[in-house]
């Protein structure tokens, strides 16, 4: 008698957000305070000033979180225009270091190009090295959903279905 692996034959894509997941070299920190004056005052001229001085290129598409860790009061334009650098090297920027990983990940996911999941069967890959939080299986849902046959949980062997046409 011979075996026959049904799961192999089934049309079924498997998607494993760890992909998503950033390595530690692309995300980069930028902290405003280095550039002002005593690390306290910002001055207008002497700010871009020193922001003409930087090698952009180091931040060329990385991952790059954008904070002043003072005290300073810091007027929102700063930030627009070291973000405005940035933009023109094709970084991401973040406001916040907290859940880093987490936001990369979600902004990976909403920049997912979908024909390729169009009418699929979907596995989302389950039970891996990283411990991912429920808000990035909460946006592939959300992603997916719209345009998949079905989407299931966990492995080819074994999923948990969440979703079918």
């Amino acid at each position: 008698m011979e075996l026959i692996n049904k799961v192999a034959q089934k049309n079924i894509i498997t998607l494993d957000l760890e992909k998503f997941y950033p390595s530690v070299e692309d995300i980069l920190y930028f902290d405003l305070k280095n550039y002002l004056f005593k690390e306290l005052i910002l001055k207008e001229g002497e700010f871009r000033d020193a922001l003409k001085q930087i090698d952009w290129g180091k931040y060329s598409n990385k991952h790059v979180v954008l904070f002043c860790s003072n005290k300073a009061i810091i007027p929102m334009w700063a930030f627009m225009l070291v973000t405005a650098y940035l933009n023109e090297n094709n970084a991401e920027v973040y406001a916040s270091a907290e859940n880093i990983e987490e936001e990369i990940i979600v902004r990976s996911i909403q920049n997912l190009p979908l024909e390729e999941y169009r009418d699929e069967r979907v596995i989302i890959k389950g039970c891996g090295e990283k411990n991912l939080s429920p808000k990035v299986y909460l946006s592939i849902t959300q992603k997916l959903q719209p345009i998949t046959k079905s989407i299931m949980y966990g492995e080819a062997c074994s999923t948990v279905p969440i979703y079918k046409k």
